[in-house]
């Protein structure tokens, strides 16, 4: 009877130790014209991509992340920040959605130029992923 516990509770941990090894990747990045649900993402359609009298949102949808690390997506105009998120996880999550952006649109239309979204990921103080979805311009 021992030996079965013992064998159950050495397959529970190594089925536990396998999934906490699983890399840390991104599922999806990019621009929205409204605020994306994670359901919407794991479809594979991209949404529409904003205009300039547009609500205009990045969006990254990653998977496997860990406790304690930060995770920061931005809304990015010709290389320079906009609008940015940043949350630091308190616990472990094996999907995780994070958008910043303007829900409205700004006074005018968005500022010429192109946009994208960045994604950075630290773990343990250093960079684990640094990504920039495809630049396009606001139509």
């Amino acid at each position: 009877m021992l030996t079965r516990v013992l064998f159950a509770l050495a397959l529970i941990c190594g089925t536990a130790a396998a999934a906490s090894a699983e890399e840390t990747k991104v599922l999806a990045l990019g621009l929205a014209d409204h605020e994306v649900a994670q359901e919407e993402l794991e479809k594979g359609e991209a949404p529409p991509v904003p205009r300039f009298n547009s609500p205009g949102i990045a969006y990254a949808l990653v998977a496997n992340l860990k406790k304690g690390d930060a995770v920061e997506v931005a809304l990015v105009n010709d290389n320079r920040p906009l609008l940015r998120n940043t949350e630091t996880l308190a616990e472990d999550r094996a999907s995780y959605l994070l958008q910043a952006g303007k829900r409205g649109v700004p006074a005018g239309g968005w500022p010429e130029g192109t946009y994208h979204a960045a994604l950075k990921i630290v773990r343990d103080g250093k960079p684990l992923i640094e990504q920039t979805s495809a630049p396009i311009a606001f139509e």
